[in-house]
């Protein structure tokens, strides 16, 4: 929307403004041929400027309604050719007094392409088709939001907002229909996501998880590694009375990095195990499958609990016979990856499924664990990428949540410094200290080979750095990426996890499941090419055992201005909530990992960071509207009934319940 009124001049504007206003003359108006097309030019001064407007196309009729002397209003963006401003296919009309801007002071604008401004499909030709449409609304329209939600925020009508978000006498006429508008945007998605979760809880069946028995009794009491903290107790009791309600327990678990979701995951299923079912966890990697397994026997060692992997990896007849034991119940928990989904994988009776990080698997990916059990199993997905409120409540509504908010006791902050190139030789200095000290360090890289696109550190070549700077046989490295053979990652990730060598050189591939307690110093390169929830899984993978430990984020000099914040904030705080709110609003929900597979929701005007205070608001209004009428049978209610209705693509309501 754009403020006619407010006129900029060409000597002082703002640059970053997406659309400006300019009262001026046009002057010199030629045109340039390009080869087989041309182009008009027009000089525009306002007095304390000039700026060069320019047209592809319309090029004999702008020509024509043009006038030097008259006084115009041209609104578009300057941009900078060169070392001139120009102003493609600018918006332009005279700055008459008697014309429309008094009576209607604001111009709608329009997101459209420079393709189609030069078809003519600029945004004033946007404006008058959008104007025709708005003239054709009836005066009244059915309301579709409940009367007692818009008399409490005190909403516009529907009817008015239509009107009034294209052409507003106000600016506040404005901000109210937009505010409107968005009201109902969130307050339609919230209803979605909510009677789906209400449906779900008052008709799915679930197993009844009555027992407490002996081998979570004798788990807790005898072979926790450490004292649960109060944030794991709160969580262990939340799945617990979900799964004694006979109803299927959906539920997202959120913890920092070295939360202890694991421990978590592993006492609930203990749960099921008393209750004479079997339990499952699907991991997105081998390398965090086999560390379940690990950690899973290490901490059952000595309890009736059988506990088996299913990889790629495995031989055919491995393969063959854990699926078989599956089958008869033999296996008490089974880790795995995506084989766990293959149609020939069954159970004898699943009555548990653990997700961890789950924003790396589609929603049917997920539905196929799930579908292997004739009555459902509860569900529990876990990520260790902590989402920000205002994206939970919008992405997950229909999920129970639970938050370890807490770090076990002992663990101590991992201290993050930034380094460049001239830092090179103290960082290898550091290095050295730290491996004479008995630590062990990880250096990660963006990419395996050099780039020809690419101007970053890549891993061969670091690896030949790093080996010329720690020579054998005193310094022993270990290489792992993701185009090695699962077999020849597993070597060299146990040679690391053994201490057998001092430096692991790596990409990504290490950011969730690699636990190595005595590794204390994390070196991350080209560290601006990474999000800032990628940096802190990484950093993560340090400060796992009981000393002080170290990342060190090593850039380019020159960074832009978001690369330079993202470091910033990785170096002031090691809340994982607070980094993933600093990342969603750096870079937007739709770029944040993993969410557009997690069906992030594309808004028309509501925007989930902006706008908390309304997806809060919305989200309270739906839960109370269907706690007060759970089936939406109020004739008052009628609107959202139909719309239920419809997104469910069910021709009649009573299919509904």
């Amino acid at each position: 929307m754009i403020d006619r009124s407010r006129v900029s001049t060409l000597d002082d504007f703002d640059p970053e403004e997406p659309y400006l206003v300019f009262r001026g003359t046009i002057s010199n108006m030629h045109t340039v041929a390009s080869g087989r097309s041309q182009r008009l030019e027009a000089e525009f001064c306002d007095g304390t400027g000039t700026v060069l407007l320019v047209w592809f196309q319309g090029i004999r009729w702008i020509k024509e309604s043009l006038r030097p002397g008259v006084v115009y209003l041209v609104m578009g963006k300057p941009q900078l050719f060169g070392s001139t401003y120009q102003i493609a296919h600018p918006e332009i009309e005279p700055a008459s007094q008697d014309s429309d801007q008094q009576n209607h002071p604001f111009l709608p604008v329009y997101h459209t392409s420079e393709k189609a401004k030069q078809r003519g499909l600029g945004t004033k030709a946007i404006a008058r088709l959008t104007d025709t449409l708005v003239r054709l609304l009836p005066p009244v329209m059915e309301e579709t939001l409940p009367r007692p939600v818009t008399t409490k925020y005190s909403l516009m009508a529907r009817a008015e907002a239509l009107r009034r978000i294209h052409y507003p006498d106000t600016l506040e006429q404005w901000q109210q229909a937009v505010g409107r508008e968005k009201f109902e945007e969130l307050f339609y998605h919230q209803l979605d996501y909510q009677f789906s979760r209400s449906t779900r809880r008052s008709h799915s069946v679930g197993r009844v998880f009555g027992v407490v028995g002996e081998q979570f009794n004798d788990f807790y009491s005898h072979r926790l590694p450490f004292p649960l903290t109060g944030a794991q107790k709160r969580v262990v009791r939340e799945i617990r009375d979900d799964m004694r309600t006979g109803r299927q327990m959906n539920r997202l678990l959120q913890g920092d990095v070295g939360s202890g979701k694991t421990l978590v995951a592993l006492l609930t299923m203990l749960i099921a195990i008393d209750n004479g079912c079997q339990a499952c966890l699907m991991a997105p990697t081998e390398i965090l499958a086999q560390q379940h397994l690990a950690g899973f026997r290490r901490l059952l060692e000595g309890q009736p609990v059988t506990v088996e992997l299913l990889a790629g990896s495995l031989k055919a007849s491995q393969k063959r016979q854990i699926k078989q034991h599956a089958a008869e119940g033999e296996i008490d928990i089974l880790v795995g990856t995506h084989a766990l989904i293959e149609d020939d994988v069954k159970f004898c009776r699943l009555g548990y499924v653990v997700i961890d990080e789950q924003h790396r698997f589609g929603v049917q990916q997920r539905a196929k664990l799930w579908a292997k059990s004739t009555i459902p199993p509860h569900i529990l997905v876990m990520t260790a990428t902590p989402i920000p409120r205002t994206l939970a409540m919008t992405l997950y509504a229909d999920l129970d949540c639970s938050v370890i908010d807490e770090l076990p006791p002992g663990r101590q902050p991992v201290r993050t410094s930034h380094g460049t190139d001239s830092h090179r030789a103290l960082l290898f200095a550091f290095m050295r200290r730290q491996i004479a000290a008995g630590r062990q360090v990880y250096v990660v890289y963006p990419l395996i080979k050099e780039s020809e696109n690419l101007d970053l550190k890549d891993l061969m070549d670091g690896y030949d750095s790093i080996t010329r700077s720690f020579p054998l046989p005193q310094y022993q490295i270990s290489i792992v990426h993701g185009q090695m053979a699962p077999e020849a990652k597993a070597y060299e990730m146990d040679r690391f996890k053994r201490g057998e060598t001092h430096i692991m050189v790596s990409t990504t591939v290490i950011e969730v499941g690699v636990d190595v307690p005595n590794a204390t110093v994390m070196v991350i390169e080209n560290a601006e090419r990474f999000g800032l929830s990628q940096l802190h899984q990484l950093r993560g993978r340090v400060g796992r055992g009981g000393g002080s430990s170290y990342c060190i984020l090593m850039t380019k000099d020159d960074l832009s201005a978001t690369a330079r914040k993202r470091i910033e904030t990785m170096c002031a705080t090691t809340d994982g909530f607070a980094i993933a709110e600093a990342d969603l609003r750096l870079r937007g929900p739709g770029d944040l990992q993993g969410l557009q597979q997690s069906g992030l929701p594309d808004f028309k005007l509501a925007d989930i960071v902006d706008d908390e205070p309304l997806v809060c608001a919305t989200r309270d209004e739906v839960r109370m509207l269907l706690d007060s009428d759970p089936d939406l049978r109020l004739p008052e209610h009628a609107m959202l009934r139909r719309h239920i209705a419809q997104k469910q693509n069910l021709p009649q309501w009573e299919q509904i319940s």
